[in-house]
């Protein structure tokens, strides 16, 4: 079987993610959702809750695995017994910094692969951070995050209704 694991901190999945991952389904057999718990980040939702909204918005998706985890990328696909990492790129501004994490990665052990995927271009603009935003300022997000989770997220914020 064909694995890899597509890390971040999810905070919360958007459709953007989904669409990484729906990419990365072509590849891998499986998928390892790896949602990292980084305090420095200061997430809006915790980790439990973050697993939570990743497991509903892909319980339809065949081949997934959603873990939780705190140390190092190449540490935690040792773990996993997975030499494939997933990464999304949305513009050119991703590029760098993820060619240079996937460097880093790769430096550290040289067995593992990065493999950079690009959303479709309905999807390109959505990040974790504008879905947080619009949480904050009770701004519409129903088109930006998995439809399955909308209510759930709606239970943990207050969050505009979507009509």
């Amino acid at each position: 079987m064909k694995k890899a694991i597509y890390t971040g901190t999810f905070d919360p999945i958007t459709n953007g993610h989904i669409d990484i991952i729906k990419r990365g389904l072509k590849i891998f057999d499986v998928i390892v959702i790896a949602v990292g718990i980084n305090d420095n980040k200061k997430p809006m939702f915790d980790i439990q809750q973050r697993v939570e909204l990743i497991k509903d918005a892909t319980k339809d998706l065949k081949g997934i695995k959603v873990l939780s985890f705190d140390n190092l990328v190449v540490d935690f696909a040792k773990e996993q017994g997975i030499s494939n990492i997933i990464r999304g790129l949305r513009a050119f501004s991703d590029f760098e910094y993820e060619l240079q994490m996937g460097y880093a990665n790769n430096s550290l052990d040289e067995n593992l692969e990065t493999i950079y995927l690009m959303p479709s271009l309905n999807n390109a603009f959505i990040s974790s951070s504008i879905v947080r935003e619009l949480i904050k300022h009770n701004g519409k997000i129903c088109h930006l995050v998995p439809e399955n989770i909308i209510e759930k997220l709606q239970n943990l914020k207050e969050i505009e209704e979507c009509i």
